[in-house]
């Protein structure tokens, strides 16, 4: 099953009384509709050349009318709405990308890791123009998603659109479950920490906090600085936004706020007592595939300067969607409100800017090998002066790759995020030195 990219979720139930008054006290105009409406399904129901599931009509009708509010809000049938539930817990079945409606295409956010989608190759921002056979102008997300869903062995073919290349290309995948991880850590040099967040799952704090807990006593008990890696991350449960951020932010400090029509739909979410990490330098990696609750974690850390965010330009969607569970078991995804970051700032359809705008260049084997370049020591008949310096040896501060695999070792953005934070704690030593 793909996940769908309305992911800063809130479950909360109305109740159909509810609904009904409130149509009543905006006067006659809903009730001219709601008439022409039930004319349309009458004569539809009496005429059309085959007898019609009335259910299915129903269906039909409400998918259209929340299809042309935004790209978010959307209904789901019972069969899906029961495993959205699952989703949320981290394991399921299908691709594993993370699609929205962006200008009207179909639109990857990201693939998300180590999934058959991630490993054919799929990148965030790829436009899909066809699922198997059929073209994917005119479906919805929903559409879209039961197309490529399926059991785990059969395959799919989807035809992608991207910057560079001159035609569409087809990519056939085999499904498969989907079992996300939601939290990876490792130790990149000694003291530096590294953490990588997929994705916003119903038990991401306490991974996280497992996380931390281990680079500690990995390293002596303190760490001296983090990388939080929030790329390709498209989102997820937003009160695990909050929970995440609460481990670099001071009790008391906004995290986040929502605001909407509703009254339930104003929140503010401040960080609450608990235990919060030493104030070790952080830096944040975002990118294009970074949507929704990523977005809310970078852009707290970044507001309240407690971490420097480096990479490209975030998603850009500061919506949250409301799960109102329906009588037949059905669901309704609905966009509720919108969020905005500690000083303000909207990311709907703007995102979060890095700090440090960071491009992802893939290094050669040559890039990565020290050495490679030749230095006036290296011609013939070099000759050599005897420093008038002290003899103690001074070796200057570097990146070590010995702890890192060889993904991490060719991710520039990833190095270039370890020697912002190595120099840090040269600046520290020189600032204690003058």
């Amino acid at each position: 099953m793909l996940t769908i990219a309305t992911v800063v979720t809130i479950v909360v139930v109305f109740f159909g009384i509810g609904i009904q008054r409130r149509c009543a006290a905006q006067g006659g105009n809903d009730y001219e509709s709601i008439e022409l409406f039930t004319d349309v399904l009458s004569i539809v129901k009496k005429s059309y050349v085959e007898d019609v599931d009335t259910k299915k009509l129903i269906y039909g009708a409400i998918n259209g009318m929340l299809s042309s509010l935004d790209p978010h809000s959307s209904f789901m049938p019972p069969d899906t709405y029961k495993e959205m539930k699952i989703d949320t817990k981290g394991s399921f079945g299908g691709l594993g990308i993370e699609i929205t409606i962006k200008d009207g295409i179909l639109t990857v956010i990201s693939p998300i890791e180590d999934t058959p989608a991630f490993k054919a190759g799929i990148k965030a921002g790829d436009q899909i123009l066809k699922i198997d056979d059929k073209f994917t102008k005119d479906l919805t997300i929903t559409d879209a998603v039961k197309r490529m869903r399926g059991p785990k062995g059969t395959k799919v073919t989807i035809s992608i659109f991207r910057e560079g290349l001159d035609k569409p290309k087809d990519f056939t995948l085999e499904r498969d479950i989907i079992q996300v991880k939601s939290v990876k850590f490792k130790t990149l040099d000694d003291g530096y920490g590294y953490v990588r967040i997929s994705q916003f799952q119903e038990k991401t704090d306490d991974d996280l906090e497992k996380a931390l807990k281990t680079l500690r006593e990995e390293n002596g008990g303190n760490l001296r600085g983090l990388v939080l890696d929030l790329r390709n991350d498209p989102g997820g449960l937003l009160d695990q936004a909050v929970k995440v951020s609460e481990h670099f932010i001071d009790e008391g400090k906004l995290i986040v706020y929502t605001e909407g029509r509703e009254k339930d739909s104003k929140m503010r979410f401040t960080s609450r007592k608990g235990g919060k990490e030493q104030n070790y330098p952080i830096v944040v990696l975002i990118n294009s595939g970074s949507a929704s609750a990523s977005e809310i974690v970078a852009g707290a850390l970044q507001d309240h300067k407690r971490a420097v965010v480096m990479g490209t330009q975030s998603f850009g969607k500061g919506s949250v969607q409301t799960i109102i569970p329906l009588s037949d078991n059905s669901g309704l995804r609905l966009t509720t409100a919108r969020y905005f970051t500690p000083s303000g700032r909207s990311i709907q359809a703007k995102g979060i800017t890095p700090d440090i705008v960071a491009e992802r260049i893939e290094l050669s084997a040559v890039e990565k090998k020290e050495g490679m370049h030749i230095r006036e020591k290296d011609l013939d008949n070099h000759f050599e002066v005897e420093s008038k310096e002290a003899t103690e040896d001074k070796k200057p501060m570097k990146i070590s790759t010995n702890k890192m695999d060889e993904q991490m070792k060719s991710d520039s953005q990833l190095l270039r995020a370890l020697d912002l934070l190595k120099g840090w704690d040269i600046l520290k030593l020189m600032n204690k030195s003058s």
